[in-house]
């Protein structure tokens, strides 16, 4: 499979407040690429997301807004590119917020959520937390809620289930993001 595994983490509730953003790329099944970066939200940081990712206002401070950021990615972001993530409605949501916070276009994209997919595939884990699939599936998170490594292990979740399942049970679960 080829595709895009994104995860944000935000600053506060606000969908138009990314703080940090990392893709894992994938082609034919193998990671080949990785981007990361923290965004100035230009918002207020809440203690709750703080507690979430350990992110704080200072950290941001020197990092790029995210109309700075887009012109290195917005190419992943084609009608023909699929983009998956761990509940996908809130990554897809930070993305479309963001873009519409600084004018930009919204592009449409494939998307796949592998929140539902391990839902799917794996009914008898506890729950389908990012963690959860991944303790259960062997596969490494080292800071969940750090962008980069959920991203990484997103991808790695959707690997296995290909590898396992083939791509013909995959298939119903891509939608058109619009």
């Amino acid at each position: 499979m080829n595709f895009v595994a994104i995860d944000f983490e935000t600053a506060n509730s606000k969908r138009a407040s990314a703080c940090s953003l990392a893709l894992t790329v994938v082609r034919n099944n193998q990671i080949v690429d990785e981007f990361y970066s923290l965004i100035n939200p230009e918002a207020d940081f809440n203690w709750r997301n703080i507690k979430v990712h350990g992110l704080h206002e200072k950290d941001v401070a020197n990092a790029p807004v995210f109309p700075e950021i887009w012109p290195s990615i917005k190419n992943f972001f084609t009608s023909n590119q699929l983009i998956i993530a761990h509940n996908n409605s809130f990554d897809n949501s930070v993305l479309k917020n963001t873009l519409l916070r600084y004018n930009l276009i919204v592009p449409k994209y494939l998307t796949l959520d592998t929140l539902k997919t391990s839902k799917y595939f794996y009914p008898q884990f506890e729950n389908h937390k990012l963690n959860t699939v991944c303790s259960y599936l062997n596969i490494d998170l080292h800071h969940h809620h750090n962008a980069l490594d959920d991203s990484l292990a997103c991808a790695n979740i959707l690997i296995h289930e290909q590898k396992s399942f083939g791509n013909d049970e995959i298939k119903p679960f891509i939608k058109v993001k619009k």
